[in-house]
């Protein structure tokens, strides 16, 4: 079942960006474990709590979001339509830098 959150956002589906994908490769195992969980949650549910789901400031076109993987680890991701497309995974200091 899919939720609509806030403004009619639904999200059906995700998709991983090249870069994703390298990045993700370099993670460490304990982070790797958690990304599919904080994934299904995002896709049962666009704004779930714990997942701290934000919009980040000074990106239009694509606004970009993060959702947070851990204390010190987020995913940022454009919305098309009804895909989240994964843009990048890393600490939030990389994050900061180049979301």
């Amino acid at each position: 079942m899919t939720i609509t959150g806030v403004g009619g956002l639904v999200i059906k589906q995700i998709s991983l960006s090249p870069r994703f994908e390298r990045q993700y490769k370099k993670l460490p195992s304990e982070i790797k474990v958690v990304i599919p969980e904080k994934l299904n949650d995002l896709l049962k549910q666009p704004f779930p709590a714990g997942l701290k789901f934000e919009k980040l400031k000074g990106y239009r076109r694509p606004d970009i979001y993060t959702i947070h993987i851990n204390g010190n680890y987020k995913i940022s991701f454009e919305i098309v339509g009804c895909i989240a497309k994964l843009r990048c995974v890393g600490n939030h200091n990389d994050m900061d830098r180049l979301p």
